[in-house]
Parts: structure tokens; C-alpha cells; sequence
């Protein structure tokens, strides 16, 4: 049980008053120095290199899973350190050819090309040509006949379409037929009027639609198909040079076919055409290519000062990953291996976000056609990702992904980036001890923001303290900083009779000033 105390300085007349000194400024108007930031980093730099020995039970996982669920093929890949660390393959990738699947092996991806539908959104945005606020009608005029489901409902802007919640009903099974039509076809859905489910902007549901529709304002804004758009800006820049949209550009030795299995047998499903709706789930693509992409994801955590390298900034990539529009509690959620672990979901921006009891983020998206299931899942705050593809219809292999993950981590003991102090929050510990620790010397105090002199008297906090550290007796050592952030975090006091976490938190002023204080009892 803890006992907690806060700590807010009373007022002290004369000192209250103290301003802080003016920070010089430059020619710009701007602070002539800025407080030292600190990146995020490993403490074990060498925790990737462990991954090794668990590859073989990781493959086995796979090996198992797809021949327990017919699976013609499946093939994976896991991301780390900025490369594909490891990947296999098993089973046909064509039934016909006997072709055995490979890291090279190019499946249709289905929905996980909608994040590169998204990405190229927030690119053209970056270059100033469009906003996410804006109408979607501004860019398609044909929206203007799609209809309102209420009189009082706004307008479907960018961010509707890009987070699913335009309103638009879930459409799965009719939208996953619809990947070959013209772009006068998906237009004239428009003109036509729409049968909406939601207002916008209140709910989240799936929309390929609303990608679709993505695509066309790409077309509409940079004069380039999305196809085009993505491939020259993107895929290319990322060295995904295999990756297509049509499936007959490909040599049939590295394309996989689909296959639905029905009635104890394997039934081929046709190939789509690249067409309109491929912005939602066209792109074709294998292991090797589509592992840059997850790198790419990966680099862009922590953030920190280093030169951009990608084509698109890591700003924008961390933006992808966000929570935008909350989807669900999952309170009966459980781990890969069964352990209860509620969890909150929400959608980003072309990806989904999920936080679970570990305080673990998973940022992932899965894809399903007739013939295909994927997924690609990563960790940000642990650097590592993983990808698998199926050719088998609506194979999704995410709950093995998340199984692989899980297990990835536990092996090879992998831990979250932590966060070491910064200079200033380690200065200001040292002032804090010596106000703690010492005889409270009025000339010590200016280190408090003027919150403290104005919510409790002087003489009652430093009594409070005081009669605290009497009780656990001497202090025998001060432990290290845990930052929580760059201006937050907390230390011990390691003391004869007990513990005392020292809790504090600074203010947004340049300086960065003490302005909480919480002194809690640790039980013994």
C-alpha cells in the first residue's frame, strides 16, 4: 500500500515573486538554446542478435499452421535493425506448376494497400496540395450527388475517408468483387446516390470505398494515377522495385495464385484486373519488398534529430500510427498464449492501433481477398515487425503473427526503448534532493514554478516532508533517474526503515521549473 503525499510549495513572499531571467534570443526572435533532447534507445544493443535461435520454432509455428489449415502456401518474414532478419516459405505458390513459394513469391495483399493509399495522401498533403479537412467533394465533384443520411450531417472531408468513418457501410463482400472497375464505374456509385450507415464522423466501420474513392482524389490532385503516383513516390524511392499492380506484368514463376478450399479440395479463384479499387487491396507484392516497407515504418521511432532519409518524413509515418478514430474496448481480450489482457483499439490512418494491458502498442494491418489473406504487424517501442502472406482466401495470419511476435520477445528477451534522462530533468533531481534532504534554505527554492507559492503555506509543506523521512530514518543511497519523459520521472530514496519514491514533473516554461512533487511511501 502507498502513501502518497503532493507536493505544492506554499507561498513565500519575497521569493514567491521571483521571475525567472529572460532566456536571450536570437536574431529570429527565437531562444538562442533549446533544452538537450534525448532519444529513446536499447539498452541491449545486442537483444536482436538473440532472435536467432528462436527462427527455428517460429518457422515450425508456421509450418504447423498452414498445414492444419490447408494452406497452399505461406510465406513470412521478420523485420528488425532495420533489414529482414529472417523469412520462409512453404507449400505451392501455383497448384497448376507445382511453382514452390519463396521469399520472392508476389501475392496480392488485398487491404494492406491501404496504408500505401494513405501514405500518399499525407504526402501530397506535406507538399501543401490538399488538406485533410477538406471536402472530399472540393476534388470529386460527383460527391455532391452521393446524398446525406441527415440534414444536419457535415460534409465528408479526407479524414473521413482515410480513418473509416465517412459513414459509408462496412462493404467486404461486395467491395473486395469490385477491384477491376473503371474509374467511371466508381464514380457513377456517386451519381448515383449512396445508402449510407452513419453520419460522418461519429463511428468508426470499414470502408473500401471510402480507399477507393482515396485513390481517385490522389489521380485528381498530382495528375498521376494512384497507381502511378505510388509506385514513382513511394514503392520505388523504397527499392520495391517487384512489387505491381497488375498481375499480368509478372513472370508466372514468381506469382502466386489464390485458392478457396472447398469440400476437401483446392478450387482456383481468378485473378482481378488492376482497376479503380485496387487503391484499397490491389498492390502485389513479396517478403523481400514489402520487409522495406515495414523497415521504413520502423525508422521513422524514436523521434530524434537525424537527417530525413525516406521519401516521405518519419513525422508523417509516426502520424500514420496514431489513434484518429477509436473502433473498441476489448475488455475479454487475452495474450497469444491465453493470459486475459483487455485491450483499446482505434484506427490511424491506414492502420490500425491497438494498446494492451502490457502498455505494448501494436500498429498492424491485415488483408483478405477471394484467393489471398495477409498481415503485417510491428512494434514500434520494441523494433520489430513481422509480415506473412497466404494464398489461400481470406487466409488471415494474424493471430499466428501476433503468436510469432509474442514468442520473438519472450526468447530473446527483448525489451521497449527506454527513455535516459535529459540533462535538465537530471539537474533538477539534484536541486530537488538538496531541497529534500537539506534545511529547506529559502535561497535554494528558485528551482519551483510560481504554482508552488501560491497553493499551500511554506511552513506546512516542509513539515509534511520532514516528519516523512523521520519516519523511514536515514538515507542510505539515492537511486538512478527513470525519466517518463523528457520533462518527468522519479528516483528513490533507499532509507533505514522504508522507501520514498520522489515523483516530479516540470513546467513548459523555457527553464523548465519543479511544478509537482510527489513524495509516496513504498511499502517495505
Amino acid at each position: 500500500m502507498k502513501s502518497t503525499l503532493l507536493f505544492c510549495f506554499g507561498c513565500l513572499m519575497a521569493i514567491a515573486c521571483k521571475s525567472p531571467q529572460a532566456e536571450p534570443v536570437d536574431e529570429s526572435g527565437r531562444f538562442s538554446s533549446t533544452p538537450a533532447y534525448v532519444v529513446p534507445s536499447f539498452e541491449d544493443s545486442t537483444s536482436f542478435h538473440r532472435l536467432t535461435d528462436a527462427y527455428p520454432l517460429v518457422q515450425q509455428m508456421f509450418f504447423d499452421f498452414a498445414e492444419k489449415n490447408h494452406y497452399p502456401s505461406l510465406s513470412f518474414g521478420i523485420i528488425a535493425g532495420g533489414r529482414l532478419q529472417y523469412s520462409a516459405s512453404m507449400g505451392t505458390a501455383n497448384l497448376e506448376t507445382s511453382e514452390k513459394a519463396s521469399s520472392q513469391t508476389l501475392y496480392r495483399i488485398a487491404s494492406m494497400s491501404k496504408s500505401f493509399t494513405a501514405l500518399a495522401i499525407l504526402k501530397l498533403r506535406d507538399e501543401g496540395k490538399l488538406d485533410l479537412m477538406d471536402p472530399v467533394v472540393n476534388y470529386l465533384p460527383e460527391m455532391e450527388k452521393a446524398g446525406r443520411l441527415t440534414t444536419d450531417a457535415p460534409e465528408i472531408t479526407l479524414q473521413h475517408l482515410l480513418t473509416m468513418s465517412a459513414g459509408f457501410p462496412e462493404d467486404n463482400p461486395w467491395g473486395d468483387r469490385q477491384l477491376d472497375v473503371s474509374d467511371e464505374q466508381l464514380l457513377d456509385v456517386l451519381r448515383q446516390g449512396l445508402s449510407l450507415s452513419n453520419v460522418p464522423g461519429i463511428t468508426y466501420e470499414y470502408s473500401n470505398l471510402g480507399y477507393a474513392l482515396l485513390g481517385k482524389v490522389i489521380h485528381v490532385v498530382s495528375g498521376r494515377t494512384y497507381q502511378q503516383y505510388i509506385t514513382e513516390e513511394i514503392l520505388i524511392p523504397l527499392g520495391m522495385n517487384d512489387t505491381k499492380w497488375e498481375y499480368t506484368d509478372i513472370p508466372d514463376e514468381i506469382l502466386a495464385w489464390g485458392y478457396r478450399w472447398t469440400g476437401g479440395t483446392w478450387e482456383p479463384e481468378p485473378y482481378l484486373h488492376d482497376g479503380a479499387y485496387g487503391a484499397m487491396g490491389g498492390l502485389i507484392s513479396s517478403i523481400d519488398d514489402f520487409s522495406k516497407y515495414v523497415a521504413f515504418h520502423l525508422d521513422a521511432w524514436p523521434p530524434r534529430n537525424d537527417p530525413e532519409t525516406g521519401p516521405v518524413k518519419r513525422s508523417t509515418i509516426r502520424e500514420m500510427h496514431q489513434p484518429v478514430r477509436f473502433n473498441s474496448l476489448l475488455v475479454n481480450a487475452k495474450t497469444p498464449f491465453g493470459t486475459d489482457c483487455a485491450s483499446a483499439t482505434a484506427y490511424g490512418y491506414g492502420l490500425s492501433w491497438l494498446k494492451d494491458c502490457r502498455e505494448r502498442v501494436r500498429i498492424a494491418h491485415s488483408g483478405g481477398l477471394p484467393g489471398f489473406g495477409s498481415e503485417w504487424r510491428m512494434y514500434p517501442e520494441y523494433g520489430i515487425g513481422i509480415v506473412s502472406f497466404s494464398n489461400r482466401t481470406y487466409g488471415s495470419p494474424g493471430a499466428l503473427n501476433a503468436q510469432a511476435l509474442d514468442t520473438l520477445i519472450a526468447l530473446a528477451n527483448l525489451k521497449p526503448r527506454k527513455l535516459k534522462p535529459s540533462p535538465l530533468l537530471e539537474q533538477r533531481k539534484s536541486e530537488l534532493l538538496d531541497v529534500i534532504t537539506g534545511a529547506w534554505p529559502e535561497d535554494q527554492l528558485g528551482i519551483f514554478a510560481d504554482n508552488f507559492f501560491l497553493d499551500s503555506s511554506y511552513d506546512s509543506r516542509k513539515a509534511h516532508a520532514t516528519q516523512l523521512l523521520e519516519q523511514v530514518g536515514p538515507i542510505l543511497r539515492t537511486s538512478e533517474l527513470t525519466a517518463l519523459n523528457q520533462l518527468r520521472g522519479y528516483f528513490v530514496l533507499e532509507c533505514t526503515n522504508g522507501n520514498v519514491e520522489v515523483f516530479f514533473t516540470l513546467n513548459p516554461q523555457k527553464e523548465g521549473f519543479i511544478q509537482q512533487v510527489n513524495l509516496t511511501l513504498l511499502d517495505s
